[in-house]
């Protein structure tokens, strides 16, 4: 693993390259990605079962395009009973964690006679997008739908490809538990049309939620504003900020993690320490050779992989704050202390025992987060994601009495007559 100095120029370079690497879209990619959104909320089902067909080799009808109750259960009777377990457990701490997000309404009396709050109502049908070809997360499905779940939303809605019109078993035990109500068999940029503009057999949502490639994140960039997406998901990521007190060959092995992911992952350690450095480079050498996805990790570690020497701990922060990883592991001695000086990451990961592997599955905190530096301004995924605020306000004739002439003289200012109006003549005939 090659390794880089902050301050020289190939370091520029590499950080250049580093935060451009998901980019835009191409034109050609945005085009064919509309043509089948237009597509399908024109003709519906029609064309949706045409795309399926056609990129999914497999043919469907209104009659078989929903999972039904039956295959539901018959997919989740092949799942292992180890392996159904350690979904449950999941679950069970990702629902612990989430209900710590809930949101309450609230009203408030400012004692001259206006009340002024908020009402907090959950989303009434939310689409949950979960791969279902060569890549299969029912962990994500339960990181986007027990929170939907706990928000209060009534109709939780799956789109998923198929194997040949049959549902994945681990996608079906993870919906079960995760209070999914209803399954359909279709995937790419055509189910988030679908989603978004509703066909006969498919329901129109209210938000779309959930990563999937590139078709798919194209396809929820063009229906935001039909519909509310979570997020436009990019190639994961971590940055590992070390000292003299990391272990190397734990930082090898989570930088390997995310490597695996796929050939535009990134993977970068940040530290001041040049002994680590050239520790890290090794064990990530060394371990590679045993682990079965290397031709990936060869390709991601050799354009988005480095190992970056920092004048110190505050100037690797820096750095990471401007790159704002997906995921941020601090293996330092004092990682709270260091978490303070930390601005712009998805999640972060304290100490050299937490490794954010922990985080994708068993801790409780939601995986599905910000990529490509936009941990800058957004968030985890979480049950915030799928409720709406709506503001209340009730003001009696007193407090209109107080309020309206100023409120008139606002509106005068920005030369809305009407609006002033409309408190004038309350106040002429119903305040004293």
């Amino acid at each position: 693993m090659r390794i880089i100095k902050a301050d020289a120029v190939e370091f520029g370079d590499f950080f250049r390259e580093l935060r451009q690497r998901g980019g835009a879209f191409t034109p050609e990619l945005i085009a064919s990605v509309a043509e089948i959104v237009r597509d399908v909320a024109v003709r519906g089902d029609e064309a949706l079962f045409e795309y399926t067909a056609k990129f999914d080799k497999y043919e469907l009808s209104a009659a078989t395009v929903e999972v039904t109750a039956e295959e539901r259960k018959s997919a989740q009777a092949e799942v292992r009973p180890e392996d159904l377990a350690v979904i449950k457990l999941a679950a069970q701490r990702i629902e612990k964690y989430h209900k710590k997000q809930i949101m309450e309404s609230w009203l408030v009396d400012d004692e001259d006679g206006v009340e002024a709050g908020q009402r907090i109502l959950p989303l009434q049908r939310v689409g949950i997008y979960a791969p279902g070809g060569k890549a299969v997360y029912p962990s994500t499905l339960l990181m986007a739908a027990i929170p939907a779940r706990i928000a209060g939303v009534k109709d939780i809605i799956l789109v998923t490809p198929t194997k040949d019109g049959k549902l994945n078993p681990l996608i079906a035990a993870a919906a079960e538990i995760s209070g999914v109500n209803r399954i359909f068999k279709v995937g790419g940029a055509q189910a988030i049309a679908a989603l978004a503009y509703g066909t006969k057999t498919i329901p129109r949502v209210d938000k779309i939620v959930g990563p999937g490639n590139a078709y798919v994140a194209a396809a929820k960039k063009l229906v935001f504003g039909q519909v509310d997406i979570d997020m436009i998901a990019g190639p994961s990521e971590v940055v590992v900020i070390a000292d003299k007190t990391a272990n190397a060959s734990f930082a090898a092995a989570d930088l390997l993690a995310q490597l695996e992911h796929d050939e535009m992952a990134a993977a970068v350690l940040f530290t001041p320490d040049e002994n680590l450095a050239s520790e890290v480079s090794k064990e990530v050498d060394s371990q590679m050779k045993a682990l079965s996805r290397t031709a990936i990790m060869e390709k991601s570690l050799a354009r988005y992989g480095a190992i970056i020497i920092t004048e110190d701990i505050d100037e690797a922060v820096e750095l990471s704050n401007v790159f704002a990883p997906e995921h941020l592991e601090l293996m330092v001695e004092n990682p709270a202390g260091v978490l303070g000086k930390v601005r712009n990451a998805g999640s972060v990961f304290l100490g050299s025992f937490t490794p954010e592997a922990l985080g994708d599955y068993m801790a409780g905190t939601n995986h599905i987060l910000p990529t490509e530096g936009t941990a800058r301004f957004s968030s985890p995924l979480g049950v915030y994601d799928f409720v709406k605020r709506m503001s209340v306000l009730h003001c009696s004739p007193a407090a209109l009495g107080k309020l309206g002439s100023k409120t008139a003289h606002f509106a005068q200012m920005e030369g809305l007559d009407a609006h002033a109006n409309s408190v004038n003549v309350r106040i002429k005939n119903f305040t004293k």
